[in-house]
This record gives C-alpha cells, sequence and structure tokens, in this order.
C-alpha cells in the first residue's frame, strides 16, 4: 500500500512538473497603455515580437523600424507589442498617457503599446520573470541588459529567439526568425 501512496505521489509530482513546463506567454496579462487588461492569450495563433521600449534612449529611434516591420508583417498574423520600462538608465520616466503620446506622434507606432512595467529587479513582472528564466527558456532566457531587447514568440506561445538592443528590427537574422516563425504557424 505504501509503495501504491510513492507511486501516486511521483505520478502527481511529475503531472505538475509537466505543467509547469507547459508555460508559454499565453499564461500572462498586462495592462494596455490605455490601463485596460490585456490577456496575451489575445495574440494566440500569431508571431509575436515582445519589446522592452523606451523613449529617451540611444534606441528609441528603432521605434520607427519596428513600425516598418509590424507594417510588413501583420497582414500575414504577425504582431509587435511594445512594453515600456525604465529599468535602465531612467530613460522612460513618462506616464503612460505621455509614452503614447510620444509614441504616436514622433514614430506613428501603431501596434499594441503596453503600460510601463517593470523588466528586472525586484519588482519584475511575471511576464518577464518567465521571458528571463533560463530554466523555462533554456536557449533565450537571461537577465535583460537594456531597452528594446527584443523576444520573439511563435504562434503556440513559446520564445523562440532573442535579440539584443543592438539588433536593429530590419536585421537579416530577425526577419528570418520572423518568416521561419510564421512559416510553422497553424492557419
Amino acid at each position: 500500500m505504501k509503495q501504491l501512496r510513492i507511486l501516486f505521489a511521483a505520478i502527481a509530482l511529475l503531472g505538475i512538473t509537466l505543467m509547469a513546463a507547459e508555460k508559454t506567454v499565453y499564461d500572462f496579462t498586462l495592462n494596455s497603455i490605455d490601463g485596460q487588461a490585456i490577456s496575451l492569450s489575445t495574440f494566440k495563433g500569431k508571431v509575436v515580437l515582445l519589446v522592452n521600449v523606451a523613449s529617451r534612449c540611444g534606441y528609441t529611434p528603432q521605434y520607427a523600424a519596428l513600425e516598418s516591420l509590424y507594417e510588413k508583417y501583420k497582414d500575414r498574423g504577425f504582431v509587435i507589442v511594445g512594453i515600456p520600462a525604465n529599468n535602465f538608465g531612467a530613460q522612460e520616466p513618462g506616464t503612460n498617457q505621455e509614452i503614447k503620446t510620444f509614441c504616436t506622434s514622433k514614430y506613428h507606432v501603431t501596434f499594441p503599446m503596453m503600460a510601463k512595467v517593470s523588466v528586472k529587479g525586484s519588482d519584475i513582472t511575471p511576464l518577464n520573470q518567465f521571458l528571463t528564466d533560463k530554466t523555462a527558456n533554456p536557449d533565450t532566457g537571461g537577465e535583460i541588459g537594456w531597452n528594446f531587447t527584443k523576444f520573439l514568440v511563435d504562434g503556440n506561445g513559446k520564445v523562440v529567439a532573442r535579440f539584443d538592443s543592438a539588433v536593429e528590427p530590419a536585421a537579416p537574422q530577425v526577419s528570418a526568425a520572423i518568416e521561419k516563425a510564421l512559416a510553422s504557424r497553424k492557419p
């Protein structure tokens, strides 16, 4: 009888472990820049580029290239999600409304923007904790080093690529990874 209990406990533990391993970005919710809760499951089936952004960074001009990338692929099931963060050099000090105004007036951003969050430290959001977790994402995990780090997510919610700040959105490796993820999507 004791062996049977141990067996059931082991099976239950295995099941819990497998369930934890199956976590995807769809399990997270962020607030939009306008304050509405947005479940990332809204983007289920799409290829998503999650980018931590900032308005006063040397990489801020990447907003223009991100918008071009979004325009190029959005009709094929691709979306960019901008996630403002003030973790690096206090380069995103504005309110959500100021960030929204800046992005739309200066860079004509039309892709979804989320409310400002923390992408590292003791107040890191659960999404960014997941994205940077080397156990959950061994190939793409690791602490975010600066603004405009990009995480590419496939149509199943799995992180499939990561591009650091210096990698321009128009770089060939970004387009190649997007094309590959779009090609493997289920229609």
